[in-house]
């Protein structure tokens, strides 16, 4: 029975983290695309270039805003959840 619950939460720790990893590259992923459309927009651009640029900017800021914020709290939740490891319940 023992054996059970350890490997459940093993499967819930692994699908934790891949969570947060997915995650983090998606993080990743926009900050990537506002360093990209800063640099464009500090080249020269027609009007309707620049509005283009402004306007992808803007989109993935508030996207990441909206993302690191939610990944905070699947981070915390994650780390409250985890079951501490084996080493440390040995010692106890």
């Amino acid at each position: 029975m023992e054996m059970i619950h350890r490997s459940a939460g093993l499967s819930e720790r692994y699908l934790e983290t891949r969570m947060l990893d997915e995650q983090l590259a998606r993080i990743r992923a926009h900050r990537n695309n506002i360093q990209r459309y800063r640099r464009l927009a500090a080249t020269h651009l027609s009007d309707r270039e620049r509005q283009f640029v402004e306007r992808r900017l803007s989109e993935e800021q508030t996207a990441l805003e909206a993302l690191t914020s939610s990944s905070y709290q699947v981070a915390l939740t994650a780390r409250a959840s985890a079951e501490p490891p084996a080493s440390l319940e040995a010692a106890s």
